[in-house]
């Protein structure tokens, strides 16, 4: 671990097609290794009196407390840049936010919309810069997913991992290239519309032969779910979406619900995975608006399944923590 490790200081982590599966399997050994001095109690403060930089141009519980966390407990000091707390891209060009930025800290983070935002920053910054989401890509979550599947079944290789809902975007895109780089299975069940775009496809396709693995694509759940071992589903609709989006994503992707009757369809022991915010009850304020009145009440998983003993979605949640921790302590130098 620890050479495939020392060759990732000062490297930025922006979508994992830039690693090797040999270094990606590092770094879910480096998260496992940091999970366990934490449950421990055992300090490990290898990057004290650092500082790094988070930019949220899009807002989030999990990914901002994770960061934070993390570098707290790497003895670095942080500053969080929400939405208005940032001139990137308005009245400061990116190129220049980023030189100013690896002036003063050791590492940025950036969450938000285009990839070749974050790709711009990491070209000017001088310093590692972190993908905490972009529309195309969401590389720290995945690490979390694959660190908890590899907890649960004791292995990565062989799994058989089906993505159901719209896999167009991050999410999708992002664990069809981590199922190929480590092996697993990888199955995107949706209408034809929903599947990742045809050259990244292409790509991975290339990336699954050479680890074993195997890329589908199938529209019929009954299909797509039997032998599954992990089903994974996302919101079908971002915030901000127009009404019109959500009535047509509605329409198409009800059939990909995941609920007791597509868990059936599934491997016995099957898991359920979620990336979260979830709107599985109608609980929340949007929740609340688009169950009534659309008359659900769920929306892309059932609250049966969330709550139930196949769900790991809070073992992925914490894991985002130990994953983001690991990229931050290999890419600013992990000594071992």
């Amino acid at each position: 671990m620890n050479e495939q490790l020392k060759g990732l200081k000062g490297r930025s982590f922006l979508k994992l097609l830039d690693f090797t599966s040999e270094e990606i399997l590092a770094l879910i050994d480096l998260a496992a290794h940091l999970k366990a001095l934490k449950k421990q109690g055992i300090p490990h403060r290898m990057h004290e009196g650092k500082n790094v930089a988070l930019i949220f141009e899009k807002t989030s519980t999990r990914t901002r407390c994770s960061f934070e966390v993390a570098a707290h407990d790497l003895g670095m000091g942080c500053t969080y840049l929400d939405p208005t707390g940032s001139q990137i891209g308005k009245k400061e060009t990116i190129a220049d936010t980023a030189r100013v930025l690896g002036r003063m800290y050791e590492g940025i983070e950036y969450r938000g919309y285009g990839q070749e935002i974050v790709e711009q920053l990491a070209h000017y910054a001088g310093v590692p810069v972190w993908n905490g989401l972009t529309n195309e890509f969401h590389p720290t979550q995945i690490l979390a997913d694959m660190l908890t599947i590899r907890e649960h079944f004791g292995r990565l290789k062989g799994i058989n991992f089906v993505y159901m809902g719209d896999a167009r975007f991050n999410m999708g895109n992002s664990l069809m290239v981590g199922c190929a780089k480590l092996g697993l299975n990888f199955t995107a069940c949706a209408p034809a519309k929903y599947f990742p775009d045809a050259a990244l496809i292409e790509e991975c396709q290339r990336v699954a032969a050479e680890n074993g693995a195997t890329l589908r694509f199938e529209s019929d759940p009954k299909r797509a779910l039997a032998g599954a071992d992990v089903i994974y589903t996302d919101i079908w609709v971002s915030m901000g979406e127009s009404e019109s989006v959500w009535e047509e994503r509605l329409t198409d992707l009800t059939p990909y619900q995941v609920n007791a009757t597509a868990m059936s369809f599934a491997s016995e022991g099957a898991v359920f995975m979620h990336c979260l915010p979830s709107y599985h009850n109608s609980e929340t304020a949007v929740g609340k608006e688009i169950c009534a009145k659309y008359g659900r009440e769920a929306l892309e998983v059932t609250d049966e399944v969330f709550e139930s003993p196949a769900s790991l979605v809070f073992d992925e949640a914490e894991n985002r923590m130990h994953t983001i921790k690991a990229v931050m302590a290999a890419t600013l130098g992990y000594e071992g």
